[in-house]
């Protein structure tokens, strides 16, 4: 095993790693936030969050020989940071968490519920993602015209990168971001600084009705849509075997030990995999799996500076923050919508899923997300019943 490494594999885990983390890390804190967790507690889930995914990206390659990486859901962050504070607050959305890491394990045992998930059309899906992220991809405009001076930088150089090429921008914008806050944001004195483990904060879960079906079960579509389905397609590109139900299994163990402490679930990777199986990584595609090992135990090393990531997250502005993450998820959110509406004749029901899922509407204490993924099918199935007769 050891003779497989190679150094464009280790190039690309560790490139992998800063892109990844870098992109998408602001999202899983106003997620987080948005639910209700304090600053420490918000602190324990990043770690616990960064921890599964780095530990998962080690074990999974190394057992499969494919560069089978593993990410948090970072559709899942999203959803979390559109959604409204639940009535028991975080331990309530903790209670969610845990329900949807169970929804993923079972899914790993029974693959009728991985094809019930897989069976819901397409552009509803894609029209479901794209309006949990669309809110939080207002942030940038909203941010500039709130803070123009400490987000103006960061636009600028987000945009700098994105024409040197596409992985550059995030990079570069939470560069200009760290070096925006270097400026306006005294840290001293502050207790996070001590150490880069954050005092970890441990959570009792609630279960209620209202969190499984508002928050874990929209939590568990767009893990499942936007992030493992996906995830496997990159990899079944590119001539990897995938056995679909122990990967599943073996994520929703590792989201099930996170959960209680407040961390977002792990699932498998789509853009980073992408970097990771192609010749970048390595001519040989059998030795290419290192890649994503190494990009484990970089994931592993972040882990344990969460405690200075979030606490400096927590100094800055909070348009700030919201405003590097939603520049993350721009593309996600074309990409969405390029899929929610590449069947000329079927858009209503996608539209529909669109704007209900983005409204942040509740019905009977139920959240948008869940009806307008219940809308969108029921039109779907109501057109496409009625089109072959019409034809």
């Amino acid at each position: 095993m050891l003779r497989d490494i190679s150094a464009p594999a280790v190039y690309m885990g560790l490139l992998a790693t800063f892109v990844g983390y870098a992109a998408s890390f602001a999202i899983v804190l106003a997620g987080l936030s948005a639910v209700g967790a304090t600053p420490a507690q918000a602190a324990t889930g990043l770690f616990f969050a960064t921890l599964g995914m780095g530990l998962c990206s080690i074990l999974l390659p190394a057992m499969t020989r494919t560069p089978a990486a593993v990410a948090w859901s970072t559709p899942g962050a999203a959803f979390l940071a559109s959604t409204a504070a639940l009535p028991g607050g975080f331990a309530e959305a903790v209670g969610a968490m845990i329900c949807c890491a169970l929804l993923i394990l079972v899914t790993g045992f029974v693959p009728a519920l991985g094809r019930a998930v897989a069976a819901i059309p397409k552009p509803v899906a894609n029209a479901l993602l794209a309006g949990v992220l669309l809110k939080l991809c207002f942030a940038p405009a909203l941010g500039l015209g709130s803070i123009p001076l400490l987000v103006l930088p960061v636009l600028v150089a987000w945009l700098v990168g994105l024409t040197w090429h596409r992985l550059a921008a995030m990079p570069a914008a939470v560069l200009s971001f760290a070096i925006v806050l270097a400026f306006v944001v005294d840290t001293e004195g502050a207790d996070a600084m001590r150490a880069g483990l954050p005092a970890l904060a441990w959570v009792t879960p609630v279960f209620t009705l209202q969190a499984l079906i508002s928050v874990a079960l929209p939590l568990y579509l767009v893990t499942m849509a936007g992030q493992n389905i996906p995830g496997f397609a990159v990899l079944e590109l590119h001539d990897y075997p995938v056995d679909r139900q122990s990967l599943i299994r073996s994520t929703g163990i590792a989201s099930l030990l996170i959960a209680p402490f407040g961390a977002i679930p792990v699932n498998m990777s789509a853009i980073t995999a992408a970097m990771m199986s192609g010749e970048d990584a390595g001519r040989d595609p059998g030795k290419r799996y290192w890649a994503a090992i190494t990009s484990g135990f970089g994931y592993v090393a972040l882990a344990f500076v969460a405690g200075y990531i979030a606490m400096i997250a927590n100094l800055a502005p909070a348009a700030l923050i919201t405003t590097v993450a939603g520049l993350a998820l721009i593309p996600a959110m074309v990409g969405a919508l390029k899929g929610a509406f590449q069947d000329p004749g079927q858009v209503e029901a996608p539209a529909l899923t669109f704007l209900i899922a983005a409204s942040g509407m509740t019905l009977f204490g139920v959240s948008g997300a869940f009806w307008g993924v219940c809308v969108g099918v029921i039109v779907w199935l109501a057109k496409a019943m009625r089109q072959p007769k019409s034809s």
